[in-house]
C-alpha cells in the first residue's frame, strides 16, 4: 500500500492490529455470512457475495469498532466516561461496549437518526447511556460532542477516526477473504472513512490486487469533491436514505483512502431504493440505505465486473419501518 507523509493523519492500521482486534472481538461480535447471490450474479455477469453485517449484533458492522476501541481504553479512561457522536448505528456499537465495560456514555445522535436506531441504543445500553438529539447534521452533533468532551473530561471516541475503530472494522474483510479468497472486487459504503481503511488494510493484505470501490449517496457529495480537489473541504449536503452515510469525508483519512482504493461511486437515491427493495425481493432480509449504496455501485455498471468475483459489504439493516414500507410499495414490484 502506498504511505502517507501527512503528519495530521492518523495511524493507519496495520494487519496485526486487525488481527489482534479479532481476538478481542472473539465471542462478542458475530461472524456473519458471506452468502452467494444468485439473482445479483444474474444481473451482472459476475458471482456476487454479499458480507451480511445486517445479521450482526446491533444489525451493524459498527459494534466491531466500537468494541475494540473501548477495550483499548485504560481503567481511569472509562472510569471518567466516554462520549462519541454517531448517525446512529456506532451509537448503537458504543452503547454495547459500554454495557460489556459498565462505562458511562454520553451519545449524541443528529435528528435525522432514524428512531429505530435510538430505541435500540437505550436498549443496548440501559442505565450506562446518555443519549441526546443534539443537530440537524452529523457534523453539527460531532462538533457539540467535542466540546462537551473537553469541558467535562470524557474520553472522545470517534466513528471513524480512528486506530481501533478502523482495525475492528477491518476484520469484517478477513472473514470476507477467509470464507472467499478469490475475491477480485469489494465495493464498500462510504462516509467518514473509518470502514473502508480497515476494509483496504485488511484485503490489500490478503489478497494485494484485489479492487476496492467506496460507494456513497450522491446526495452527500463530501467524497466526489475532495477526491476532484485532492483535499477535504466544507460541503452542502441533503437529506438521504443513506442517513448512516451522513458527515463530512474524514480530512485524516482521506490521503490514505484515495491512494489505495480503486475508486469511488456516487448513486443516486433511487438507485440506492431499487437496490433496497431488490435485495428485499430476492433474498427476503432488510438492508439499510447505507448498505444499498454499495449494491447500487455495482448495478450501476460503471465498473466492469464481468467474469470476476464480488464481493458487497452489506453494512447494516438498521431501518425505520415506514421508511423501508414506502420504499417496497414503490421499488417492490
Amino acid at each position: 500500500m502506498k504511505p502517507l507523509d501527512d503528519p495530521n493523519c492518523i495511524r493507519i492500521p496495520d494487519i496485526t492490529d486487525i488481527l489482534k482486534a479479532r481476538r478481542i472481538l472473539a465471542g462478542k461480535s458475530r461472524r456473519t455470512p458471506l452468502e452467494y447471490s444468485r439473482q445479483l450474479s444474474e444481473l451482472t455477469g459476475a458471482s456476487v457475495y454479499m458480507k451480511l453485517e445486517n445479521l450482526q449484533y446491533t444489525n451493524s458492522f459498527k459494534i466491531r469498532g466500537a468494541i475494540n476501541k473501548m477495550y483499548s481504553l485504560s481503567p481511569e479512561e472509562r472510569a471518567r466516561g466516554v462520549i462519541t457522536a454517531s448517525s446512529g448505528n456506532h451509537a448503537q456499537g458504543l452503547a454495547s461496549a459500554a454495557a460489556m465495560l459498565e462505562t458511562n456514555a454520553v451519545i449524541c445522535v443528529p435528528q435525522t437518526c432514524p428512531e429505530t436506531k435510538k430505541t435500540s441504543v437505550l436498549a443496548r445500553g440501559g442505565h450506562y447511556v446518555d443519549l441526546r438529539v443534539v443537530g440537524a447534521q452529523y457534523d453539527d452533533t460531532e462538533r457539540y460532542a467535542l466540546e462537551l468532551a473537553d469541558a467535562e473530561g470524557l474520553s472522545f471516541v470517534s466513528a471513524y477516526e480512528d486506530t481501533y475503530i478502523s482495525a475492528g472494522q477491518g476484520t469484517l474483510a478477513l472473514e470476507m477473504l477467509e470464507d472467499e479468497p478469490e475475491l477480485d472486487v469489494i465495493f464498500c459504503p462510504l462516509s467518514g472513512g473509518g470502514l473502508i481503511t480497515g476494509v483496504t488494510v485488511a484485503s490489500r493484505a490478503l489478497r494485494p490486487g484485489i479492487e476496492l470501490w467506496g460507494a456513497f449517496a450522491a446526495n452527500n457529495p463530501s467524497w466526489s469533491h475532495a477526491w476532484a480537489a485532492g483535499r477535504v473541504e466544507p460541503v452542502d449536503e441533503l437529506d438521504s436514505v443513506a442517513d448512516a452515510l451522513g458527515g463530512t469525508a474524514s480530512a485524516k483519512l482521506f490521503g490514505f483512502i484515495r491512494a489505495n482504493i480503486t475508486g469511488i461511486l456516487d448513486v443516486s437515491e433511487e438507485e440506492i431504493a431499487r437496490s433496497m427493495a431488490l435485495i428485499h425481493k430476492n433474498h427476503h432480509i432488510v438492508i439499510e440505505g447505507a448498505a444499498g449504496t454499495s449494491a447500487a455501485g455495482l448495478l450501476s455498471g460503471r465498473v466492469d465486473v464481468r467474469g470476476k468475483k464480488v464481493g458487497l459489504v452489506i453494512s447494516g439493516g438498521n431501518v425505520d419501518d415506514d421508511k423501508f414500507i414506502e420504499i417496497l410499495s414503490k421499488y417492490g414490484t
